[in-house]
């Protein structure tokens, strides 16, 4: 026999007809999104502050800005920055083999004090 059989390939096409035909009305229905408006009362600062930059290395040793601190010092400035009533974004830098327990305790210290603006950064 040398045709080809096209009974499965017109069966194939038929079901790929009626997905499309179902789905196609589907897609094309607009859905209505609230997106948050700018706050035009509040507009964002225009001298935003330099980040901090707090780096954690694989021993679990802390640098505030490139200068080693120890967690009492930590607090401290973390203590300092929660005094301020416009504070700077706080972004950690944790090294490839550092262990959790350094980076939650540095983040449950910052939560203690209330800083919001913690942000995870890839510079180490």
């Amino acid at each position: 026999m040398s045709e080809i059989n096209v009974t499965p390939l017109v069966d194939v096409m038929l079901v790929l007809l009626i997905i499309f035909m179902i789905t196609a009305p589907v897609l094309a229905h607009k859905i209505q999104v609230d997106l948050p408006q700018p706050n035009v009362n509040n507009p964002p600062p225009t001298n935003p502050l330099d980040p901090i930059h707090l780096k954690i290395d694989q021993a679990g040793a802390l640098y505030w800005n490139d200068t080693p601190v120890d967690e009492l010092g930590l607090k401290a400035q973390l203590a300092v920055i929660a005094q301020q009533s416009n504070q700077p974004e706080i972004q950690i830098a944790a090294a490839d083999g550092v262990a959790y327990e350094h980076v939650a305790r540095v983040l449950a210290d910052a939560k203690s004090y209330n800083l919001v603006k913690i942000g995870f950064t890839e510079d180490f």
